[in-house]
């Protein structure tokens, strides 16, 4: 068997980034996501069930993309500025539907719905200012410090 034919691809997960403060970040913005499609599930209210799974996915997608190492494989795009803009579009959008789902309820899904979506608001807040914080356009990239063994 030649060489080629044993070596295996193998795909590699970064648990590190699920334990890291933007990590924790996707996956709280993912948790009340989640919890508000299901508040405005029960409701049937279909405007607000759009929204909310389309960022989830988008969340899920950003998510798996860090988790996964796609976004140093796939270099067409700058990810993390990728990131940073849907976090801003997503808390303005939200900005504006969540209120008006507190204020247009006729159920209490949708009431809890709005509240956890001010909630995710914070949190999409919250994730693209450390983002962007991190960002370097034209600044040389710091070198971490090195730590010598001794």
């Amino acid at each position: 068997m030649s060489e080629d034919q044993n070596t295996k691809t193998s795909m590699e997960v970064d648990i590190a980034f699920l334990k890291s403060k933007r990590g924790i970040l996707k996956a709280a913005e993912m948790g009340t996501l989640f919890v508000a499609f299901v508040c405005f599930s029960v409701v049937s209210a279909p405007g607000f069930i759009t929204a909310t799974v389309l960022e989830f996915l988008i969340t899920l997608f950003l998510l798996l993309l860090y988790m996964l190492k796609f976004n140093k494989r796939l270099t067409f795009f700058f990810w993390p500025l990728v990131d940073v803009i849907n976090s801003v579009f997503a808390a303005l959008f939200f900005i504006v539907l969540s209120p008006l789902a507190l204020t247009t309820y006729t159920a209490t899904g949708t009431l809890v719905g709005g509240i956890v979506g001010l909630l995710t608001v914070g949190l999409l807040c919250a994730d693209g200012y450390t983002l962007f914080r991190k960002i370097t356009f034209n600044n040389p990239r710091r070198e971490a410090p090195r730590q010598d063994k001794e």
